[in-house]
């Protein structure tokens, strides 16, 4: 395996180098998660098991994926819109937009702002 100077490295040729380790480390942890739980149903199956039956599921081995990633949160109706300009809205949840901060200092409800349904 080659040497890379980091030392003789612009800010841009690291940061690319970064982003191309981070896939390539991604990318390898695949690989060997898939190997790894081919070797495992393959080891079960010689004993006479499915590998959901050793961890637990007995239907299918579908217990034994990995990890989910967080789930999508649905988009929430927007509850309060801007009268100045309609296209600006805001749920109520998070941080306060600009538009409501700065009515609320000068001493408008943030009632004022809801939509009517």
């Amino acid at each position: 395996m080659s040497q890379i100077n980091l030392k003789n490295m612009s800010m841009s040729e690291l940061r690319a180098l970064e982003k191309r380790v981070s896939r390539a480390i991604a990318s390898r942890e695949k690989i060997e998660r898939k190997e790894a739980l081919a070797a495992l149903k393959t080891k079960a199956k010689q004993l006479g098991y499915s590998l959901g039956e050793l961890v637990g599921d007995a239907k299918s081995d579908e217990s034994v994926k990995a990890p989910k990633t967080a789930k999508q949160r649905k988009p929430v109706a927007a509850k309060y819109r801007n009268p100045e300009n309609p296209s600006q809205t805001w749920a109520g949840r998070g941080r306060q937009p600009k538009w409501i901060k700065d009515a609320i200092a000068s001493g408008k409800s943030i009632e004022s702002f809801a939509i009517k349904s």
